[in-house]
């Protein structure tokens, strides 16, 4: 086997997490009692979403995809505009 040919396949074996195209996402509901902000939005896809919201302990709730400069957690389930009215991504999770 060539190495180009091997190099891509490690890249396709061991690609990271965020590889994954938007679609691939399970969206996962986030336990309320540990939110201090509740409310939803349907994403571009019809999917219900939860918005970015603190938590009780500032642990990462599930289901959240990034961490906020204002210190929310994100449920977003595309990249593209994660965090905007939150002063950007500051880690993606």
């Amino acid at each position: 086997m060539k190495p180009a040919y091997v190099a891509l396949a490690a890249c396709l074996i061991f690609q990271p997490a965020f590889a994954r195209s938007d679609t691939d996402r399970q969206v996962v509901t986030p336990d309320e009692a540990q939110l201090i902000e509740h409310g939803s939005y349907t994403n571009k896809d019809g999917k219900t979403v939860h918005r970015p919201a603190h938590t009780q302990s500032d642990r990462v709730p599930e289901g959240a995809t990034a961490k906020c400069r204002d210190k929310t957690y994100s449920f977003s389930q595309h990249r593209r505009g994660t965090c905007s009215r939150h002063g950007g991504v500051m880690a993606w999770l």
